[in-house]
C-alpha cells in the first residue's frame, strides 16, 4: 500500500516559552504551536564556558538543544530553537529571578555596552536542517539608583522576562544612549534570516 503524504505545508513548532519570540513570530503571520523545552540552561552554560565556548557558541548550543528536545515530540515538524545571551565585560547575564537580582543587573549594565547574541535554528525529526546567529551592541546610559526603582515600579514582573531586564520595545528604551544591531535579534530572534529559511521549505509563502 503506498504511503500517503500530506501535501500540505509542515507544522511549526516553537521550542521556547518565550513571549517575546512567540509575539514575533504571530506579529509576523507565522502559525505555529509552542512547546516549550525542559533544558538546564544554568548546567549547560557553565559547562561551555569551562571548554572556552564564545557567547555566539552558547547561545546557537542551546538553541539547538531545545529544538532537539522538542523534536522528539513532533514528527515532520520543523521545530524552531532560539536562545540568546547577554554578555557584558567577560560576564554573561541569565534571567533574572527576582527583582533584586534585576535591579542588580541594571546596576552592572549601566554606563557600559553589553552584546547580545542571539541563536536559532530549525530541526526536523533530529536533522539539523539550518540555523543563524546575529549580534547587537547596546549602550546603556548611567542611571541612578532613583531612576531603576522608578523603573522597576512601572514594569513589575516583566523585568524577569528578559535576560537584561528590559524591553527594548517598551519603557526599555530609556535606559539607552545607543543601540547598533537588528531590532529583532535585541528581541531575542533573528527574525528575517527564519521567515527566509520558513519560505524556502515551504512553510511560508514565497
Amino acid at each position: 500500500m503506498a504511503e500517503i503524504r500530506n501535501s500540505g505545508p509542515p507544522a511549526l513548532v516553537l521550542a521556547s516559552a518565550s513571549r517575546s519570540r512567540a509575539t514575533m513570530l504571530a506579529a509576523a503571520g507565522v502559525a505555529f504551536a509552542t512547546d516549550p523545552a525542559g533544558v538546564d540552561e544554568a548546567e549547560v552554560k557553565k559547562s561551555l564556558l569551562a571548554e572556552g565556548a564564545r557567547p555566539a557558541d552558547v547561545a546557537e548550543t542551546l538553541a539547538e538543544l531545545k529544538a532537539q528536545q522538542v523534536s522528539r515530540r513532533h514528527a515532520g515538524a520543523l521545530v524552531i530553537g532560539a536562545d540568546q545571551v547577554l554578555e557584558c565585560n567577560g560576564v554573561l547575564f541569565d534571567k533574572p529571578p527576582d527583582r533584586a537580582h534585576a535591579r542588580g543587573h541594571l546596576q552592572a549594565l549601566r554606563g557600559r555596552t553589553h552584546r547580545l547574541h542571539a541563536g536559532v535554528c530549525v530541526i526536523r525529526d533530529g536533522d539539523y536542517l539550518w540555523h543563524a546567529n546575529d549580534t547587537a551592541d547596546l549602550v546603556m546610559r548611567d542611571v541612578s539608583d532613583a531612576f531603576i526603582e522608578t523603573y522597576l515600579d512601572a514594569i513589575g514582573d516583566d523585568a524577569l522576562l528578559s535576560v537584561g531586564a528590559y524591553q527594548l520595545e517598551g519603557r526599555g528604551a530609556q535606559l539607552f544612549t545607543r543601540v547598533a544591531g537588528d531590532f529583532f535579534t535585541i528581541l531575542g530572534l533573528p527574525l528575517l534570516p527564519l521567515l527566509e529559511f520558513l519560505r524556502g521549505h515551504g512553510a511560508l509563502p514565497r
